[in-house]
């Protein structure tokens, strides 16, 4: 069942859930990507320049004012921009290789792979950032401290003047909370 919220009210709500991102997504991914397609007329650049266009969005949530727009336009502005990096970058290395006499090396299924795996390497980094910004200060701190910095208990204890008792509640509820949204949002 499609969410009846409408794209501006996704964008206002994708800040804190990334659930309503999702459904963003789901509902412009077909249009952007037939969009970028119908410009580039490759079909892997076009899925790798609608993956960097929800990337940018994702990141520039914050950023989007509805006065200036929807938010389908406010994606195709940013697939726009996209495709205009794409041609410029391309003009830059054909010059510049047929300057060098270098040959185009075709990427073979494992550099494909890889792109992929990099890729799906980002999603999680910014999922986990994002899901990480939206728990509770103590806990967050805990988590990043002991998970992101490797600290022991002992020492981020010390510097919150609390017990190290308390410490590993903080680093368990907040990964609970980390490991509860990422879920949900894996089956949406």
């Amino acid at each position: 069942m499609d969410d009846p919220r409408s794209d501006e009210a996704l964008v206002a709500a994708a800040l804190t859930d990334p659930q309503a991102f999702g459904v963003l997504y789901r509902r412009h991914v077909a249009g952007l990507t037939g969009f970028v397609l119908m410009r580039t007329g490759q079909p892997e650049v076009a899925a790798e320049l609608v993956a960097e266009t929800f990337a940018a969005a994702l990141a520039g949530l914050h950023r989007f004012d509805a006065r200036r727009g929807e938010p389908g336009g406010w994606l195709h502005g940013i697939a726009r921009h996209q495709i205009a990096r794409w041609a410029r970058r391309g003009a830059v290395e054909t010059r510049a290789r047929r300057r060098l006499g270098v040959p185009v090396r075709p990427l073979d299924d494992e550099a494909l792979a890889e792109v992929e795996r990099l890729a799906d390497a980002e999603v999680v980094r910014v999922r986990v950032h994002r899901e990480l910004a939206g728990l509770p200060d103590d806990e967050r701190a805990a988590v990043e401290a002991r998970v992101v910095l490797d600290r022991s208990y002992r020492e981020i204890a010390a510097e919150a003047a609390v017990s190290e008792a308390v410490v590993r509640k903080r680093v368990s509820r907040g990964l609970a909370r980390l490991r509860a949204r990422l879920e949900q949002e894996d089956v949406a």
